[in-house]
């Protein structure tokens, strides 16, 4: 056994050698136009940490419907508490004297009051209505940070 020799064979290719430099120029040329490409659409200079943006996109965009993440936006909105009939008596008293106010002065238009600043102190509004001592606000949900227990 000492004499036996071990035989490694070249390796051979399924393909014959003109397909395979045909698929080696094939995948040259891809990987150089995937570079080129790739530097000519970079934009001319990028920017480093800490220096600002320049240029006509160097301007802040103002979000316009921008809302802040609350826990009113995240829990869904509070159901709307019903008005208790003393809450409703006291709303309605008050848009009515806000009609009668709203009615007196253009009543007084029509004679020909002054319209102004005089016109209003001459015009004694109604007392408002009594104020109905609302309960104290909930206390807050605790804020996702803090420990639940």
């Amino acid at each position: 056994m000492a004499g036996r020799r071990i035989r490694v064979r070249a390796m051979s290719w399924s393909m014959p050698r003109p397909v395979l430099q045909l698929v080696a120029t094939a995948l040259v040329v891809a990987c150089l136009g995937a570079f080129a490409l790739g530097v000519f659409t970079a934009p001319a200079r990028g920017r480093l940490p800490g220096d600002g943006p320049v240029g006509k996109s160097a301007a802040v965009l103002q979000a316009q419907e921008a809302t802040p993440l609350i826990d009113e936006r995240i829990g869904g909105a509070p159901t709307p508490e019903e008005l208790t009939p003393e809450e409703q008596a006291a709303l309605e008293a008050e848009e009515k004297a806000k009609a009668e106010a709203a009615a007196l002065a253009k009543a007084e238009a029509e004679k020909g009051a002054p319209a102004g600043p005089e016109a209003a102190a001459a015009v004694t509004p109604a007392p408002p209505p009594a104020v109905v001592e609302a309960a104290p606000a909930p206390t807050p949900p605790p804020k996702v940070e803090e420990p639940v227990f």
